[in-house]
């Protein structure tokens, strides 16, 4: 799971089946993912030849077919007097610009696996975003480049109890926000008005292209944060975001969903973006828990 500059090499163990009782429908013609990697996992470390780094907070959900990813460097700070993008100055907006992360779909072919980007913390390449997977142990596995270059281990915080939701908001045929949740861990994206143009990364884009504050500003304007739903401080905590001011905070898209008597979900008041619900796993009674009743 690097970003679309690398290709990595994971190899897949594990039986491919078919339901999320015990393994994940796919959908006609596709291959389903292992059951085992369903779930939230954080990465421990990387290494690059004999030295092992962990100097990143990495956190990625896998549901049936969405994912989420979200990468904090260690080293940055919170920015406590922050409470928006235009509080920071350029050099904090400069370590901003360091951050990644990346939300999409998930497919599998053979022991191949490859994540589709919908939306990316950072620019396009052009590159494709592949790689197998080692199963190691019940709670673990190994990342390894195709070229050996590195090797990322992984363990994994929940497997989600196989209660799973995806919840995508668009604006035409374009990705607008979306919430995924494995268990009562969440990884939600609000994407950016437009889409970056190519180049090496964002804070490459942002030098070579001498970006005026105000650009730099509409390039960070993009949020990726992990949280949970229950067992925070407050309900539906965020506790890792690429705006830093909003760690601790309550996520408010929650707030925007509805939940019928049923347990049927829908936006909780009309709108012009379209909503669709494709991963939804979780009881009625969670969900009532977790969201307002709809209005009559």
């Amino acid at each position: 799971m690097q970003s679309s500059r690398h290709v990595s090499a994971i190899v897949l163990s594990g039986s491919i089946a078919g339901s999320v009782a015990g393994s994940v429908l796919a959908t006609a013609g596709e291959q389903a993912l292992p059951v085992w990697f369903l779930g939230v996992w954080q990465r421990e470390w990387i290494r690059h030849g004999a030295e092992a780094e962990s100097d990143v907070t990495v956190r990625f959900l896998q549901t049936p077919t969405m994912f989420g990813d979200v990468r904090i460097p260690k080293s940055r700070p919170p920015f406590p007097r922050g409470r928006e993008l235009a509080d920071l100055t350029d050099s904090e907006l400069a370590l901003l610009a360091e951050q990644r992360g990346f939300f999409g779909y998930t497919t599998i072919d053979g022991n191949v696996a490859t994540w589709h980007h919908e939306i990316d913390y950072q620019t396009p390449d052009g590159g494709d975003d592949i790689g197998r997977l080692e199963q190691a142990g019940p709670d673990r596995m190994f990342e390894h480049a195709l070229d050996e270059s590195y090797v990322e281990g992984w363990q994994s915080l929940t497997d989600g109890d196989g209660k799973f939701l995806v919840v995508r908001v668009t604006k035409g045929q374009r990705l607008d926000r979306v919430l995924l949740l494995a268990g009562s861990h969440f990884l939600y994206a609000r994407n950016r008005p437009r889409d970056l143009p190519a180049a090496a990364s964002l804070a490459d884009l942002i030098a070579k292209s001498h970006a005026t504050r105000e650009t730099v500003l509409a390039y960070l304007d993009c949020e990726l944060s992990h949280g949970l739903s229950r067992g925070g401080r407050v309900p539906w905590e965020i506790v890792d975001s690429t705006l830093p001011w909003r760690e601790g905070s309550h996520l408010e898209f929650a707030d925007l969903i509805a939940v019928d008597s049923a347990g049927g979900l829908s936006a909780r008041e009309p709108s012009a973006e379209t909503w669709t619900f494709p991963v939804n796993t979780m009881p009625a009674q969670d969900l009532h828990a977790l969201f307002a009743a709809k209005p009559d």
